[in-house]
């Protein structure tokens, strides 16, 4: 049997177009509204044997979630669904759950083992501290802040999944083409990287970006060809042969003049990082410092 039970967030972005439908009989429902609300629901789920935990939300919403559950559920993490009613939901494209699934649906799929996916989140994690400060998919540093600011205001002209992620990113190369040697957008963020095992590198750094999604919006495939694991890109600032350089590594290519021009990509367990400036974790932005980004656990996700 399956004990089920539903997070809402009634202020993601397609939850605000009216009412949404009860979830079924015998499935418990929250609609938490604050953050410590969000951990008193999810320990409520806990004590009473919730084992399936359906977020209906976007990718903030999910990120919210996995990074409250531990603390709420210990080793013994639910399986989770996800019913993608938000601005960004860039998991759910990942996993190919449609937008809008409704929660029968997904109820109906959890009794299907075959309709079962895992993936690895990653963690952001600070020192000294006992959980991870942050769950989620996609980490961005750099130009990929600013570009999340540049996001916010294309949500606001109207243009949402992957129509935002195709302005944001004409967007932003046309800003660092147009961008002088001065120009905030080319001239990047100081930082200390060490990807992996390397030896701490100390630079001005254009982008960074980090994930654990194996498929991007619009087939972009900025990490390569889709594969498991932590993946990053990292690039040196200011960023040389841009106008080639983004059609080639959006479109996965694995050109051997990429890493030279300082295009670089790594498969890593982990990162560290310190800096002054800011980072996005799946659409948030939050302030920087010494962290490090790492491989999660893998998490069992519904598929429909």
């Amino acid at each position: 049997m399956i004990r089920a039970g539903v997070i809402r967030n009634l202020k993601s972005h397609r939850n605000q177009a009216g009412p949404r439908a009860a979830a079924p009989p015998g499935v418990l429902e929250a609609v938490p509204e604050e953050p410590d609300d969000l951990y008193e629901a999810l320990a409520w789920f806990a004590k009473s044997g919730v084992d399936l935990v359906v977020i209906d939300g976007g990718d903030g919403t999910v990120r919210d979630v996995l990074t409250r559950a531990p603390k709420a559920y210990g080793d013994n993490l639910p399986t989770f669904g996800v019913i993608p009613n938000g601005k960004t939901n860039a998991l759910a494209l990942d996993l190919g759950v449609p937008l809008g699934t409704p929660v029968r649906a997904m109820l109906a799929a959890a009794r299907d083992p075959a309709k079962r996916k895992r993936r690895a989140c990653l963690e952001v994690v600070r020192p000294g501290q006992a959980f991870p400060e942050h769950r989620g998919f996609l980490f961005g540093m750099g130009a990929f802040v600013r570009g999340t600011e540049l996001a916010q205001k294309t949500h606001g002209l109207g243009f949402f999944d992957n129509a935002a992620v195709a302005m944001t990113i004409l967007g932003a190369a046309a800003k660092t083409l147009a961008g002088g040697a001065d120009d905030p957008w080319r001239r990047g963020e100081a930082a200390t990287l060490a990807l992996g095992d390397a030896d701490p590198e100390t630079r001005q750094w254009f982008l960074m970006l980090a994930a654990t999604l194996k498929r991007f919006p619009l087939g972009l495939k900025p990490f390569g060809p889709p594969h498991e694991g932590l993946k990053v890109l990292a690039v040196e600032a200011p960023p040389r042969k841009l106008p080639a350089a983004v059609p080639t590594i959006l479109s996965g290519s694995e050109a051997a003049w990429l890493e030279r021009a300082g295009y670089r990509r790594r498969d890593v367990a982990q990162m560290a990082l310190s800096f002054d400036g800011g980072f996005t974790l799946d659409g948030e932005i939050y302030p920087g410092g010494e962290l490090t980004v790492r491989q999660g656990p893998d998490l069992e996700f519904v598929v429909t």
